[in-house]
Order: structure tokens, then sequence, then C-alpha cells
């Protein structure tokens, strides 16, 4: 699983790297389902006596998750990879799922509203997502490359799926990786719509698409992927019109949906 890392922040002297967190803990059976942020049953002592102390960390970080971040970011000082430390992390949770940063740079992704321009977890986490955008930008000191780990995984794949997730912050920055879309064009690739109507399933999606002057639905998010998609996937509910789209249930907001989309697509792409 190649995961975004644009989202990453030093946090307290910590490095925080949500998605790829996410797919860790999801993997080693410790994520908090309910937020789908941290560990499950974890206490947040610590961040309380931050914030006692003065300090302001907007994001509520709990104590095993700190831990984490903690020795990610001593890692990092020390010269490792993101990929290794990464990999190290996987371990240590008896993760077996191969979960690959994006990148090993570090690559930011911002938003504008007004005469500030702030981190994307701020705009999320702090501020709710209420903030107009007047812009979305990627800031980088070297341009984000794909790491070699990535390309081998994508060149040796059966197939990749690009899921539903927000394409402006958690996909489109995995595609501008130089590598990343000239790769994705010997495999097959299956991409899977957030979007029914004119709305995400959840997430700021929808005011991140109109900030970069595209409509928040299911055929302007296939616009972006249709260099590289070999099949778009839609809501069977979805009454945006995207020609040769498949249509499949894809709330999964009841137990199997998710495993029967899952099935849905592996046929389709082994039929490839």
């Amino acid at each position: 699983m190649v995961g975004n890392t644009a989202e990453d922040v030093w946090i307290s002297g910590n490095f925080l790297s949500p998605d790829i967190d996410t797919l860790i803990y999801l993997f080693s059976g410790t994520l908090d389902c309910g937020t789908w942020w941290g560990l499950k049953g974890d206490t947040f002592h610590t961040h309380e006596e931050i914030a006692r102390l003065g300090g302001d960390e907007y994001v509520t970080i709990g104590d095993r998750d700190r831990a984490f971040h903690i020795l990610r970011g001593d890692l990092l000082r020390r010269g490792m990879r993101l990929t290794d430390a990464t990999a190290q992390l996987c371990s240590s949770l008896g993760v077996k799922a191969r979960i690959l940063p994006m990148a090993d740079t570090p690559v930011t992704t911002l938003i504008r509203s007004g005469e500030r321009e702030i981190h994307f977890q701020e705009f999320w986490v702090r501020y709710r997502g209420s903030l107009p955008i007047d812009d979305v930008t990627r800031r980088w000191d070297i341009p984000p490359a794909a790491t070699p780990e990535v390309l081998s995984a994508l060149r040796s794949a059966e197939a990749v799926i690009i899921g539903p997730s927000n394409p402006v912050t958690s996909i489109l920055p995995i595609l501008e990786c130089e590598g990343i879309r000239e790769a994705l064009m010997d495999v097959p690739v299956a991409a899977v719509s957030p979007f029914i109507g004119d709305a995400p399933i959840s997430g700021p999606a929808g005011s991140l698409m109109k900030a970069m002057g595209y409509r928040p639905d299911s055929h302007a998010t296939w616009t972006l992927y249709r260099d590289m998609a070999d099949f778009f996937i839609q809501d069977i509910h979805d009454p945006v019109d995207v020609p040769g789209a498949i249509r499949m249930d894809t709330l999964m907001n009841a137990p199997g949906v998710d495993a029967s989309l899952a099935q849905g697509i592996l046929s389709l792409v082994r039929g490839a």
C-alpha cells in the first residue's frame, strides 16, 4: 500500500504521519475505528498536561500514539529514511502488509484562506474545515519523487486500486510524485469515486475540489484519473453520469458492503 505523506507534520518535536499511521494501526488491529484516528483505548494525559502548561497542540494526541511519533521523529533525526522508519514501526506492531510512504522527502499540503496560509492538518483539525478555501498548494524543498520501493511495488503489482479518498489531499499528492503516473500506465488501475452527487461521503473533498477549480462530483474526479484508470467506479445511487463508469455499492456503512465492493473490484481487474 502506498500512503500519502503530504499531511505529515512535526508537532511538539514529534513526527505525525496521519495516513501512514492509520494504515499501520488498521492492519495491526489497534486503530480507533470510532474516529479513524489514533489508537483505541488510548489516554491523553500528556496532551492535557501540555494544554494545562500553556502549550498549543491543535491535534489531540494520545499517549501511546505519541510514543509512535516520538520514535519516528528520533529515527528521522538520526538520518533514517521515512520508508525504513515506517518498515520498523510496522514490524514493531506485527504488521505483515507492506505499507510504503509515497516519498522520502518532505511534502506539505497548504490551505490559503484570505491572508493566511496554514497546514492542511491545522485547517482540518483546529478549524474543523470551516475556513473558506482560496487555494490549495503543495510545498517542498526537493520535488517529490516516488521511492524505489514504491515504483517496484507498482510495476510488479497484479493491479492497482485508487480508493475513494479525498482526491485533492490524499490521492493527487501521490500522483504528483515523479514516476508514479508512468508506473501506473503498465498495470490495470481501478479508481473509486468518493462522491455521491455533489457531496463526498465524508471529509472536505467537496470544498477542496471547488478551490482547485473542479466540480465536486464523480465526473470531475474521473477527469483527474482518466489518463491512467482502466476502470472508474461510481456508487449505485450517484446521479452524476460518467460514460463508461461501473456502478457498485461504495457506501460502506453496513456489514459486508466493504467485502462485496472489494470482491467486485478484484473481479474487474483480474479480468483485465
